[in-house]
């Protein structure tokens, strides 16, 4: 196999333990990148996203959704590999997987050896059916990367700048960036495009940990270091050696914390909790943000020594409300995800309704669109999302410019003298008024115009035509 070329391992249990076990006994012996999925759902998130050669799944009960499982990442990437996990004596469910596509069988529960043995040739096979090119689902740029969605120059130059940061694959890379714009997101393409893609990839979330509990996480202990310590454990710095340590939200991180990191980072060693023997290290640092942590150190609250040892590389994300470009192609890719294995999905969003969440300034983000479109996808299964259908919120900028939505037939005289006035030609006018706003509001959109109007689509195209054909009037807006 080439040095630089990606072999990865989609490991499917719901045996937590057993798994990860499994995962770090892939990962030294085969020399692989090992993702980890506890259900099948999961699974196929992770296989639509990510580049896999290898699909060790487990055949899970009922036995159909470990055969679904099988289909779908097929479908989704017909050179996968699949080993089927299937109980050492159903026969039937042995032949079943065969007939399904799997490659080979493994009896469950797992024996270690035999799983390297045969993710070793599966990866052969791989490499066979590929010329030992990578050729898992790509996104285009024009439309995202490694998952993160946005065609939108500010997004293509971030592209751009994680590609470049990637492939350095040592120096420290600090990600700035308001909640929800997908931080970790961009922490994983920095993995994954580097030369240290095949290790480890190991996020922690320093402000979701309790501060008494962080530096245990951190650092792992030896047995006997404190109370209850009946066994040593290793921590995700160990766990990451290799590969990256994502630290979010490190802005959270106690001093006393900060100075054993500082160390890491620039001795390349640590010291288990109750330990006395350094443990050396290799690891590359990404963290992330969403506070100033300049004002932080002139504050006192962030060590101005780590500060620098972290921000080697910064990158910012933009925020949303600087980016709305991109919130029509978010839409459809939330849509696409709210929609699987739903009988009844969502058709949408009204034009009407995203230019209305387009004005909307979306404090929370990329979190908050995806949230909001979830909502929906269960609010409103079956049909697209109208303006009325929108939590009262997002239809703030709308109310502010509701004026433009009120029709003015202040300029129409209507004076009745002894000849009366032209009833026809009054509410002739009047009707053209209504449907140039209507179609002012939509973009042109007729569908959505003849909505706006509670009439049909073939009603209001009849109404324009023949307008058209007696005097010419509407033309330009329409035709």
């Amino acid at each position: 196999m080439q040095q630089d070329s990606l072999r990865s391992i989609l490991l499917v249990s719901a045996d937590s333990s057993k798994r990860e076990d499994l995962a770090v006994l892939l990962r030294e012996r085969n020399d692989c990148l090992v993702l980890e999925a506890k259900t099948p759902d999961e699974a196929v998130e992770i296989a639509l996203n990510e580049e896999i050669s290898v699909l060790l799944s487990d055949l899970f009960l009922p036995q159909k959704k470990g055969i679904e499982l099988l289909k779908k990442i097929q479908t989704a990437n017909p050179q996968v590999v699949v080993l089927a996990g299937v109980p050492v004596d159903d026969r039937n469910a042995q032949v079943e997987v065969l007939k399904a596509g799997a490659f080979f069988c493994i009896n469950t529960p797992y024996n270690p050896e035999e799983a390297v043995i045969a993710t070793s040739r599966a990866f052969r096979h791989y490499e066979l059916l590929t010329d030992g090119e990578p050729q898992g689902r790509k996104i285009r740029k024009t439309e995202g990367f490694h998952g993160i969605i946005g065609n939108s120059s500010k997004m293509q130059h971030l592209f751009k700048c994680i590609e470049q940061i990637a492939k350095e694959g040592t120096a420290s890379v600090l990600i700035l960036g308001e909640s929800g714009t997908g931080k970790e997101l961009v922490a994983r393409a920095v993995h994954a495009h580097g030369p240290r893609r095949g290790k480890n990839f190991v996020p922690v979330n320093c402000a979701a940990i309790p501060e008494d509990l962080l530096e245990s996480e951190l650092f792992g202990y030896v047995k006997g270091a404190f109370t209850g310590a009946t066994q040593s454990k290793m921590g995700r710095i160990q766990y990451s050696h290799g590969g990256t340590l994502f630290l979010d939200e490190i802005g959270d991180m106690k001093p006393s914390l900060q100075a054993k990191l500082l160390r890491v980072i620039q001795e390349k060693e640590f010291e288990p909790v109750g330990g006395i023997k350094p443990v050396p290290v290799d690891v590359r640092i990404v963290a992330a943000t969403h506070r100033n942590l300049e004002k932080a150190v002139e504050d006192g609250l962030f060590r101005e020594d780590l500060y620098y040892r972290l921000n080697v590389v910064p990158v910012t994300i933009p925020p949303l409300r600087n980016r709305k470009e991109d919130v029509p192609l978010l839409i459809e890719r939330f849509v696409a995800i709210a929609n699987r294995n739903k009988k009844q999905g969502l058709k949408g969003f009204s034009p009407i309704a995203i230019e209305t969440l387009l004005s909307y300034p979306w404090p929370g983000n990329v979190r908050e669109l995806e949230n909001l479109v979830q909502r929906m996808a269960i609010f409103c299964a079956g049909k697209s999302v109208g303006l009325e259908d929108l939590p009262e919120k997002y239809q703030q900028g709308r109310k502010e410019e509701r004026q433009d939505n009120v029709v003015n037939f202040a300029d129409e005289q209507m004076t009745f003298n002894r000849e009366g006035i032209d009833f026809n030609s009054t509410v002739s006018r009047f009707e053209n008024k209504l449907i140039q706003h209507a179609l002012t509001l939509t973009g042109g959109n007729k569908r959505e115009a003849a909505k706006l109007l509670n009439l049909k689509r073939t009603t209001l195209i009849e109404k324009i035509k023949r307008k058209k054909e007696d005097n010419g009037s509407l033309t330009e807006l329409l035709f």
